[in-house]
């Protein structure tokens, strides 16, 4: 029998760029050559050249270091030495809005469907707050619109599906270190873009550091003449990477 996390792996393996889940892990490469891309080894601490390859148009990867490669799931459970259900999680949570979903196949049968690909998004216009008043009052909700102020903008975007239907929507928008936004309204949370982690400069010998943006807002707000440096992870999972 053919289960849904068997599925669910072959979908990942067939339609997710390794290349693409490295970028959100905050990976780029060093160098390309040919077809391969090379990158300082992410699975050792020591890589002083660039051992680790990736064939995109294969969708496969080894360490010449440590002389073992794999698919991207491979990659996961190396990467994050989890359990095989733990880690298709953790591809599922990294890759977000641009991973494509599995269809509900029949159990048993094993016969492929077609990827249902998630709408794309198209962002139309940047803001100062203070323009909208639908978000001036979720971040007055929230308690941190003053210290929102010189941290966020408001993000106008729109999504299109297969059949090119447009829905309309806006947030509170956050930048992370790729120029991608994290966006919030009272209604939901989403990623536009690749994600990353967030870094604010200050006091070089004293560093904080937060799950989310609306935690680093709230803190700023209860500690108002702090000035200590700052990481918001943006995801849980780019707590190695912080």
């Amino acid at each position: 029998m053919i289960t849904t996390n068997s599925v669910l792996a072959r979908e990942i393996k067939d339609t997710v760029s390794i290349v693409d889940l490295l970028s959100r892990l905050g990976y780029q490469p060093a160098k390309t050559i040919g077809i391969e891309k090379y990158y300082h080894s992410m699975l050792q601490d020591d890589d002083t050249k660039p051992s680790f390859s990736v064939n995109e148009q294969l969708g496969v990867w080894y360490d010449h270091s440590l002389g073992k490669g794999g698919n991207i799931i491979d990659f996961g459970l190396a990467y994050w030495r989890l359990p095989f259900q733990e880690t298709i999680e953790k591809i599922l949570r990294v890759c977000g809005s641009d991973l494509p979903l599995v269809s509900n196949a029949h159990q048993g049968t094993g016969r492929k469907r077609s990827a249902v690909k998630i709408p794309n998004y198209k962002i139309e216009d940047i803001k100062s707050l203070g323009n909208n008043p639908v978000i001036t009052d979720y971040l007055e909700y929230r308690g941190v619109w003053q210290a929102a102020q010189a941290h966020l903008k408001e993000v106008y975007y729109y999504v299109e599906d297969q059949k090119k239907q447009r829905k309309y929507f806006f947030a509170a928008g956050w930048q992370n270190e790729l120029g991608s936004w994290e966006v919030r309204n009272k209604h939901f949370q989403a990623s536009l873009g690749h994600k990353a982690i967030s870094f604010i400069p200050g006091n070089e010998n004293r560093l904080v550091m937060f799950e989310g943006f609306l935690n680093y807002l709230s803190w700023l707000t209860d500690n108002p003449l702090k000035s200590d440096s700052a990481i918001v992870l943006n995801s849980i999972s780019l707590l190695q990477i912080a």
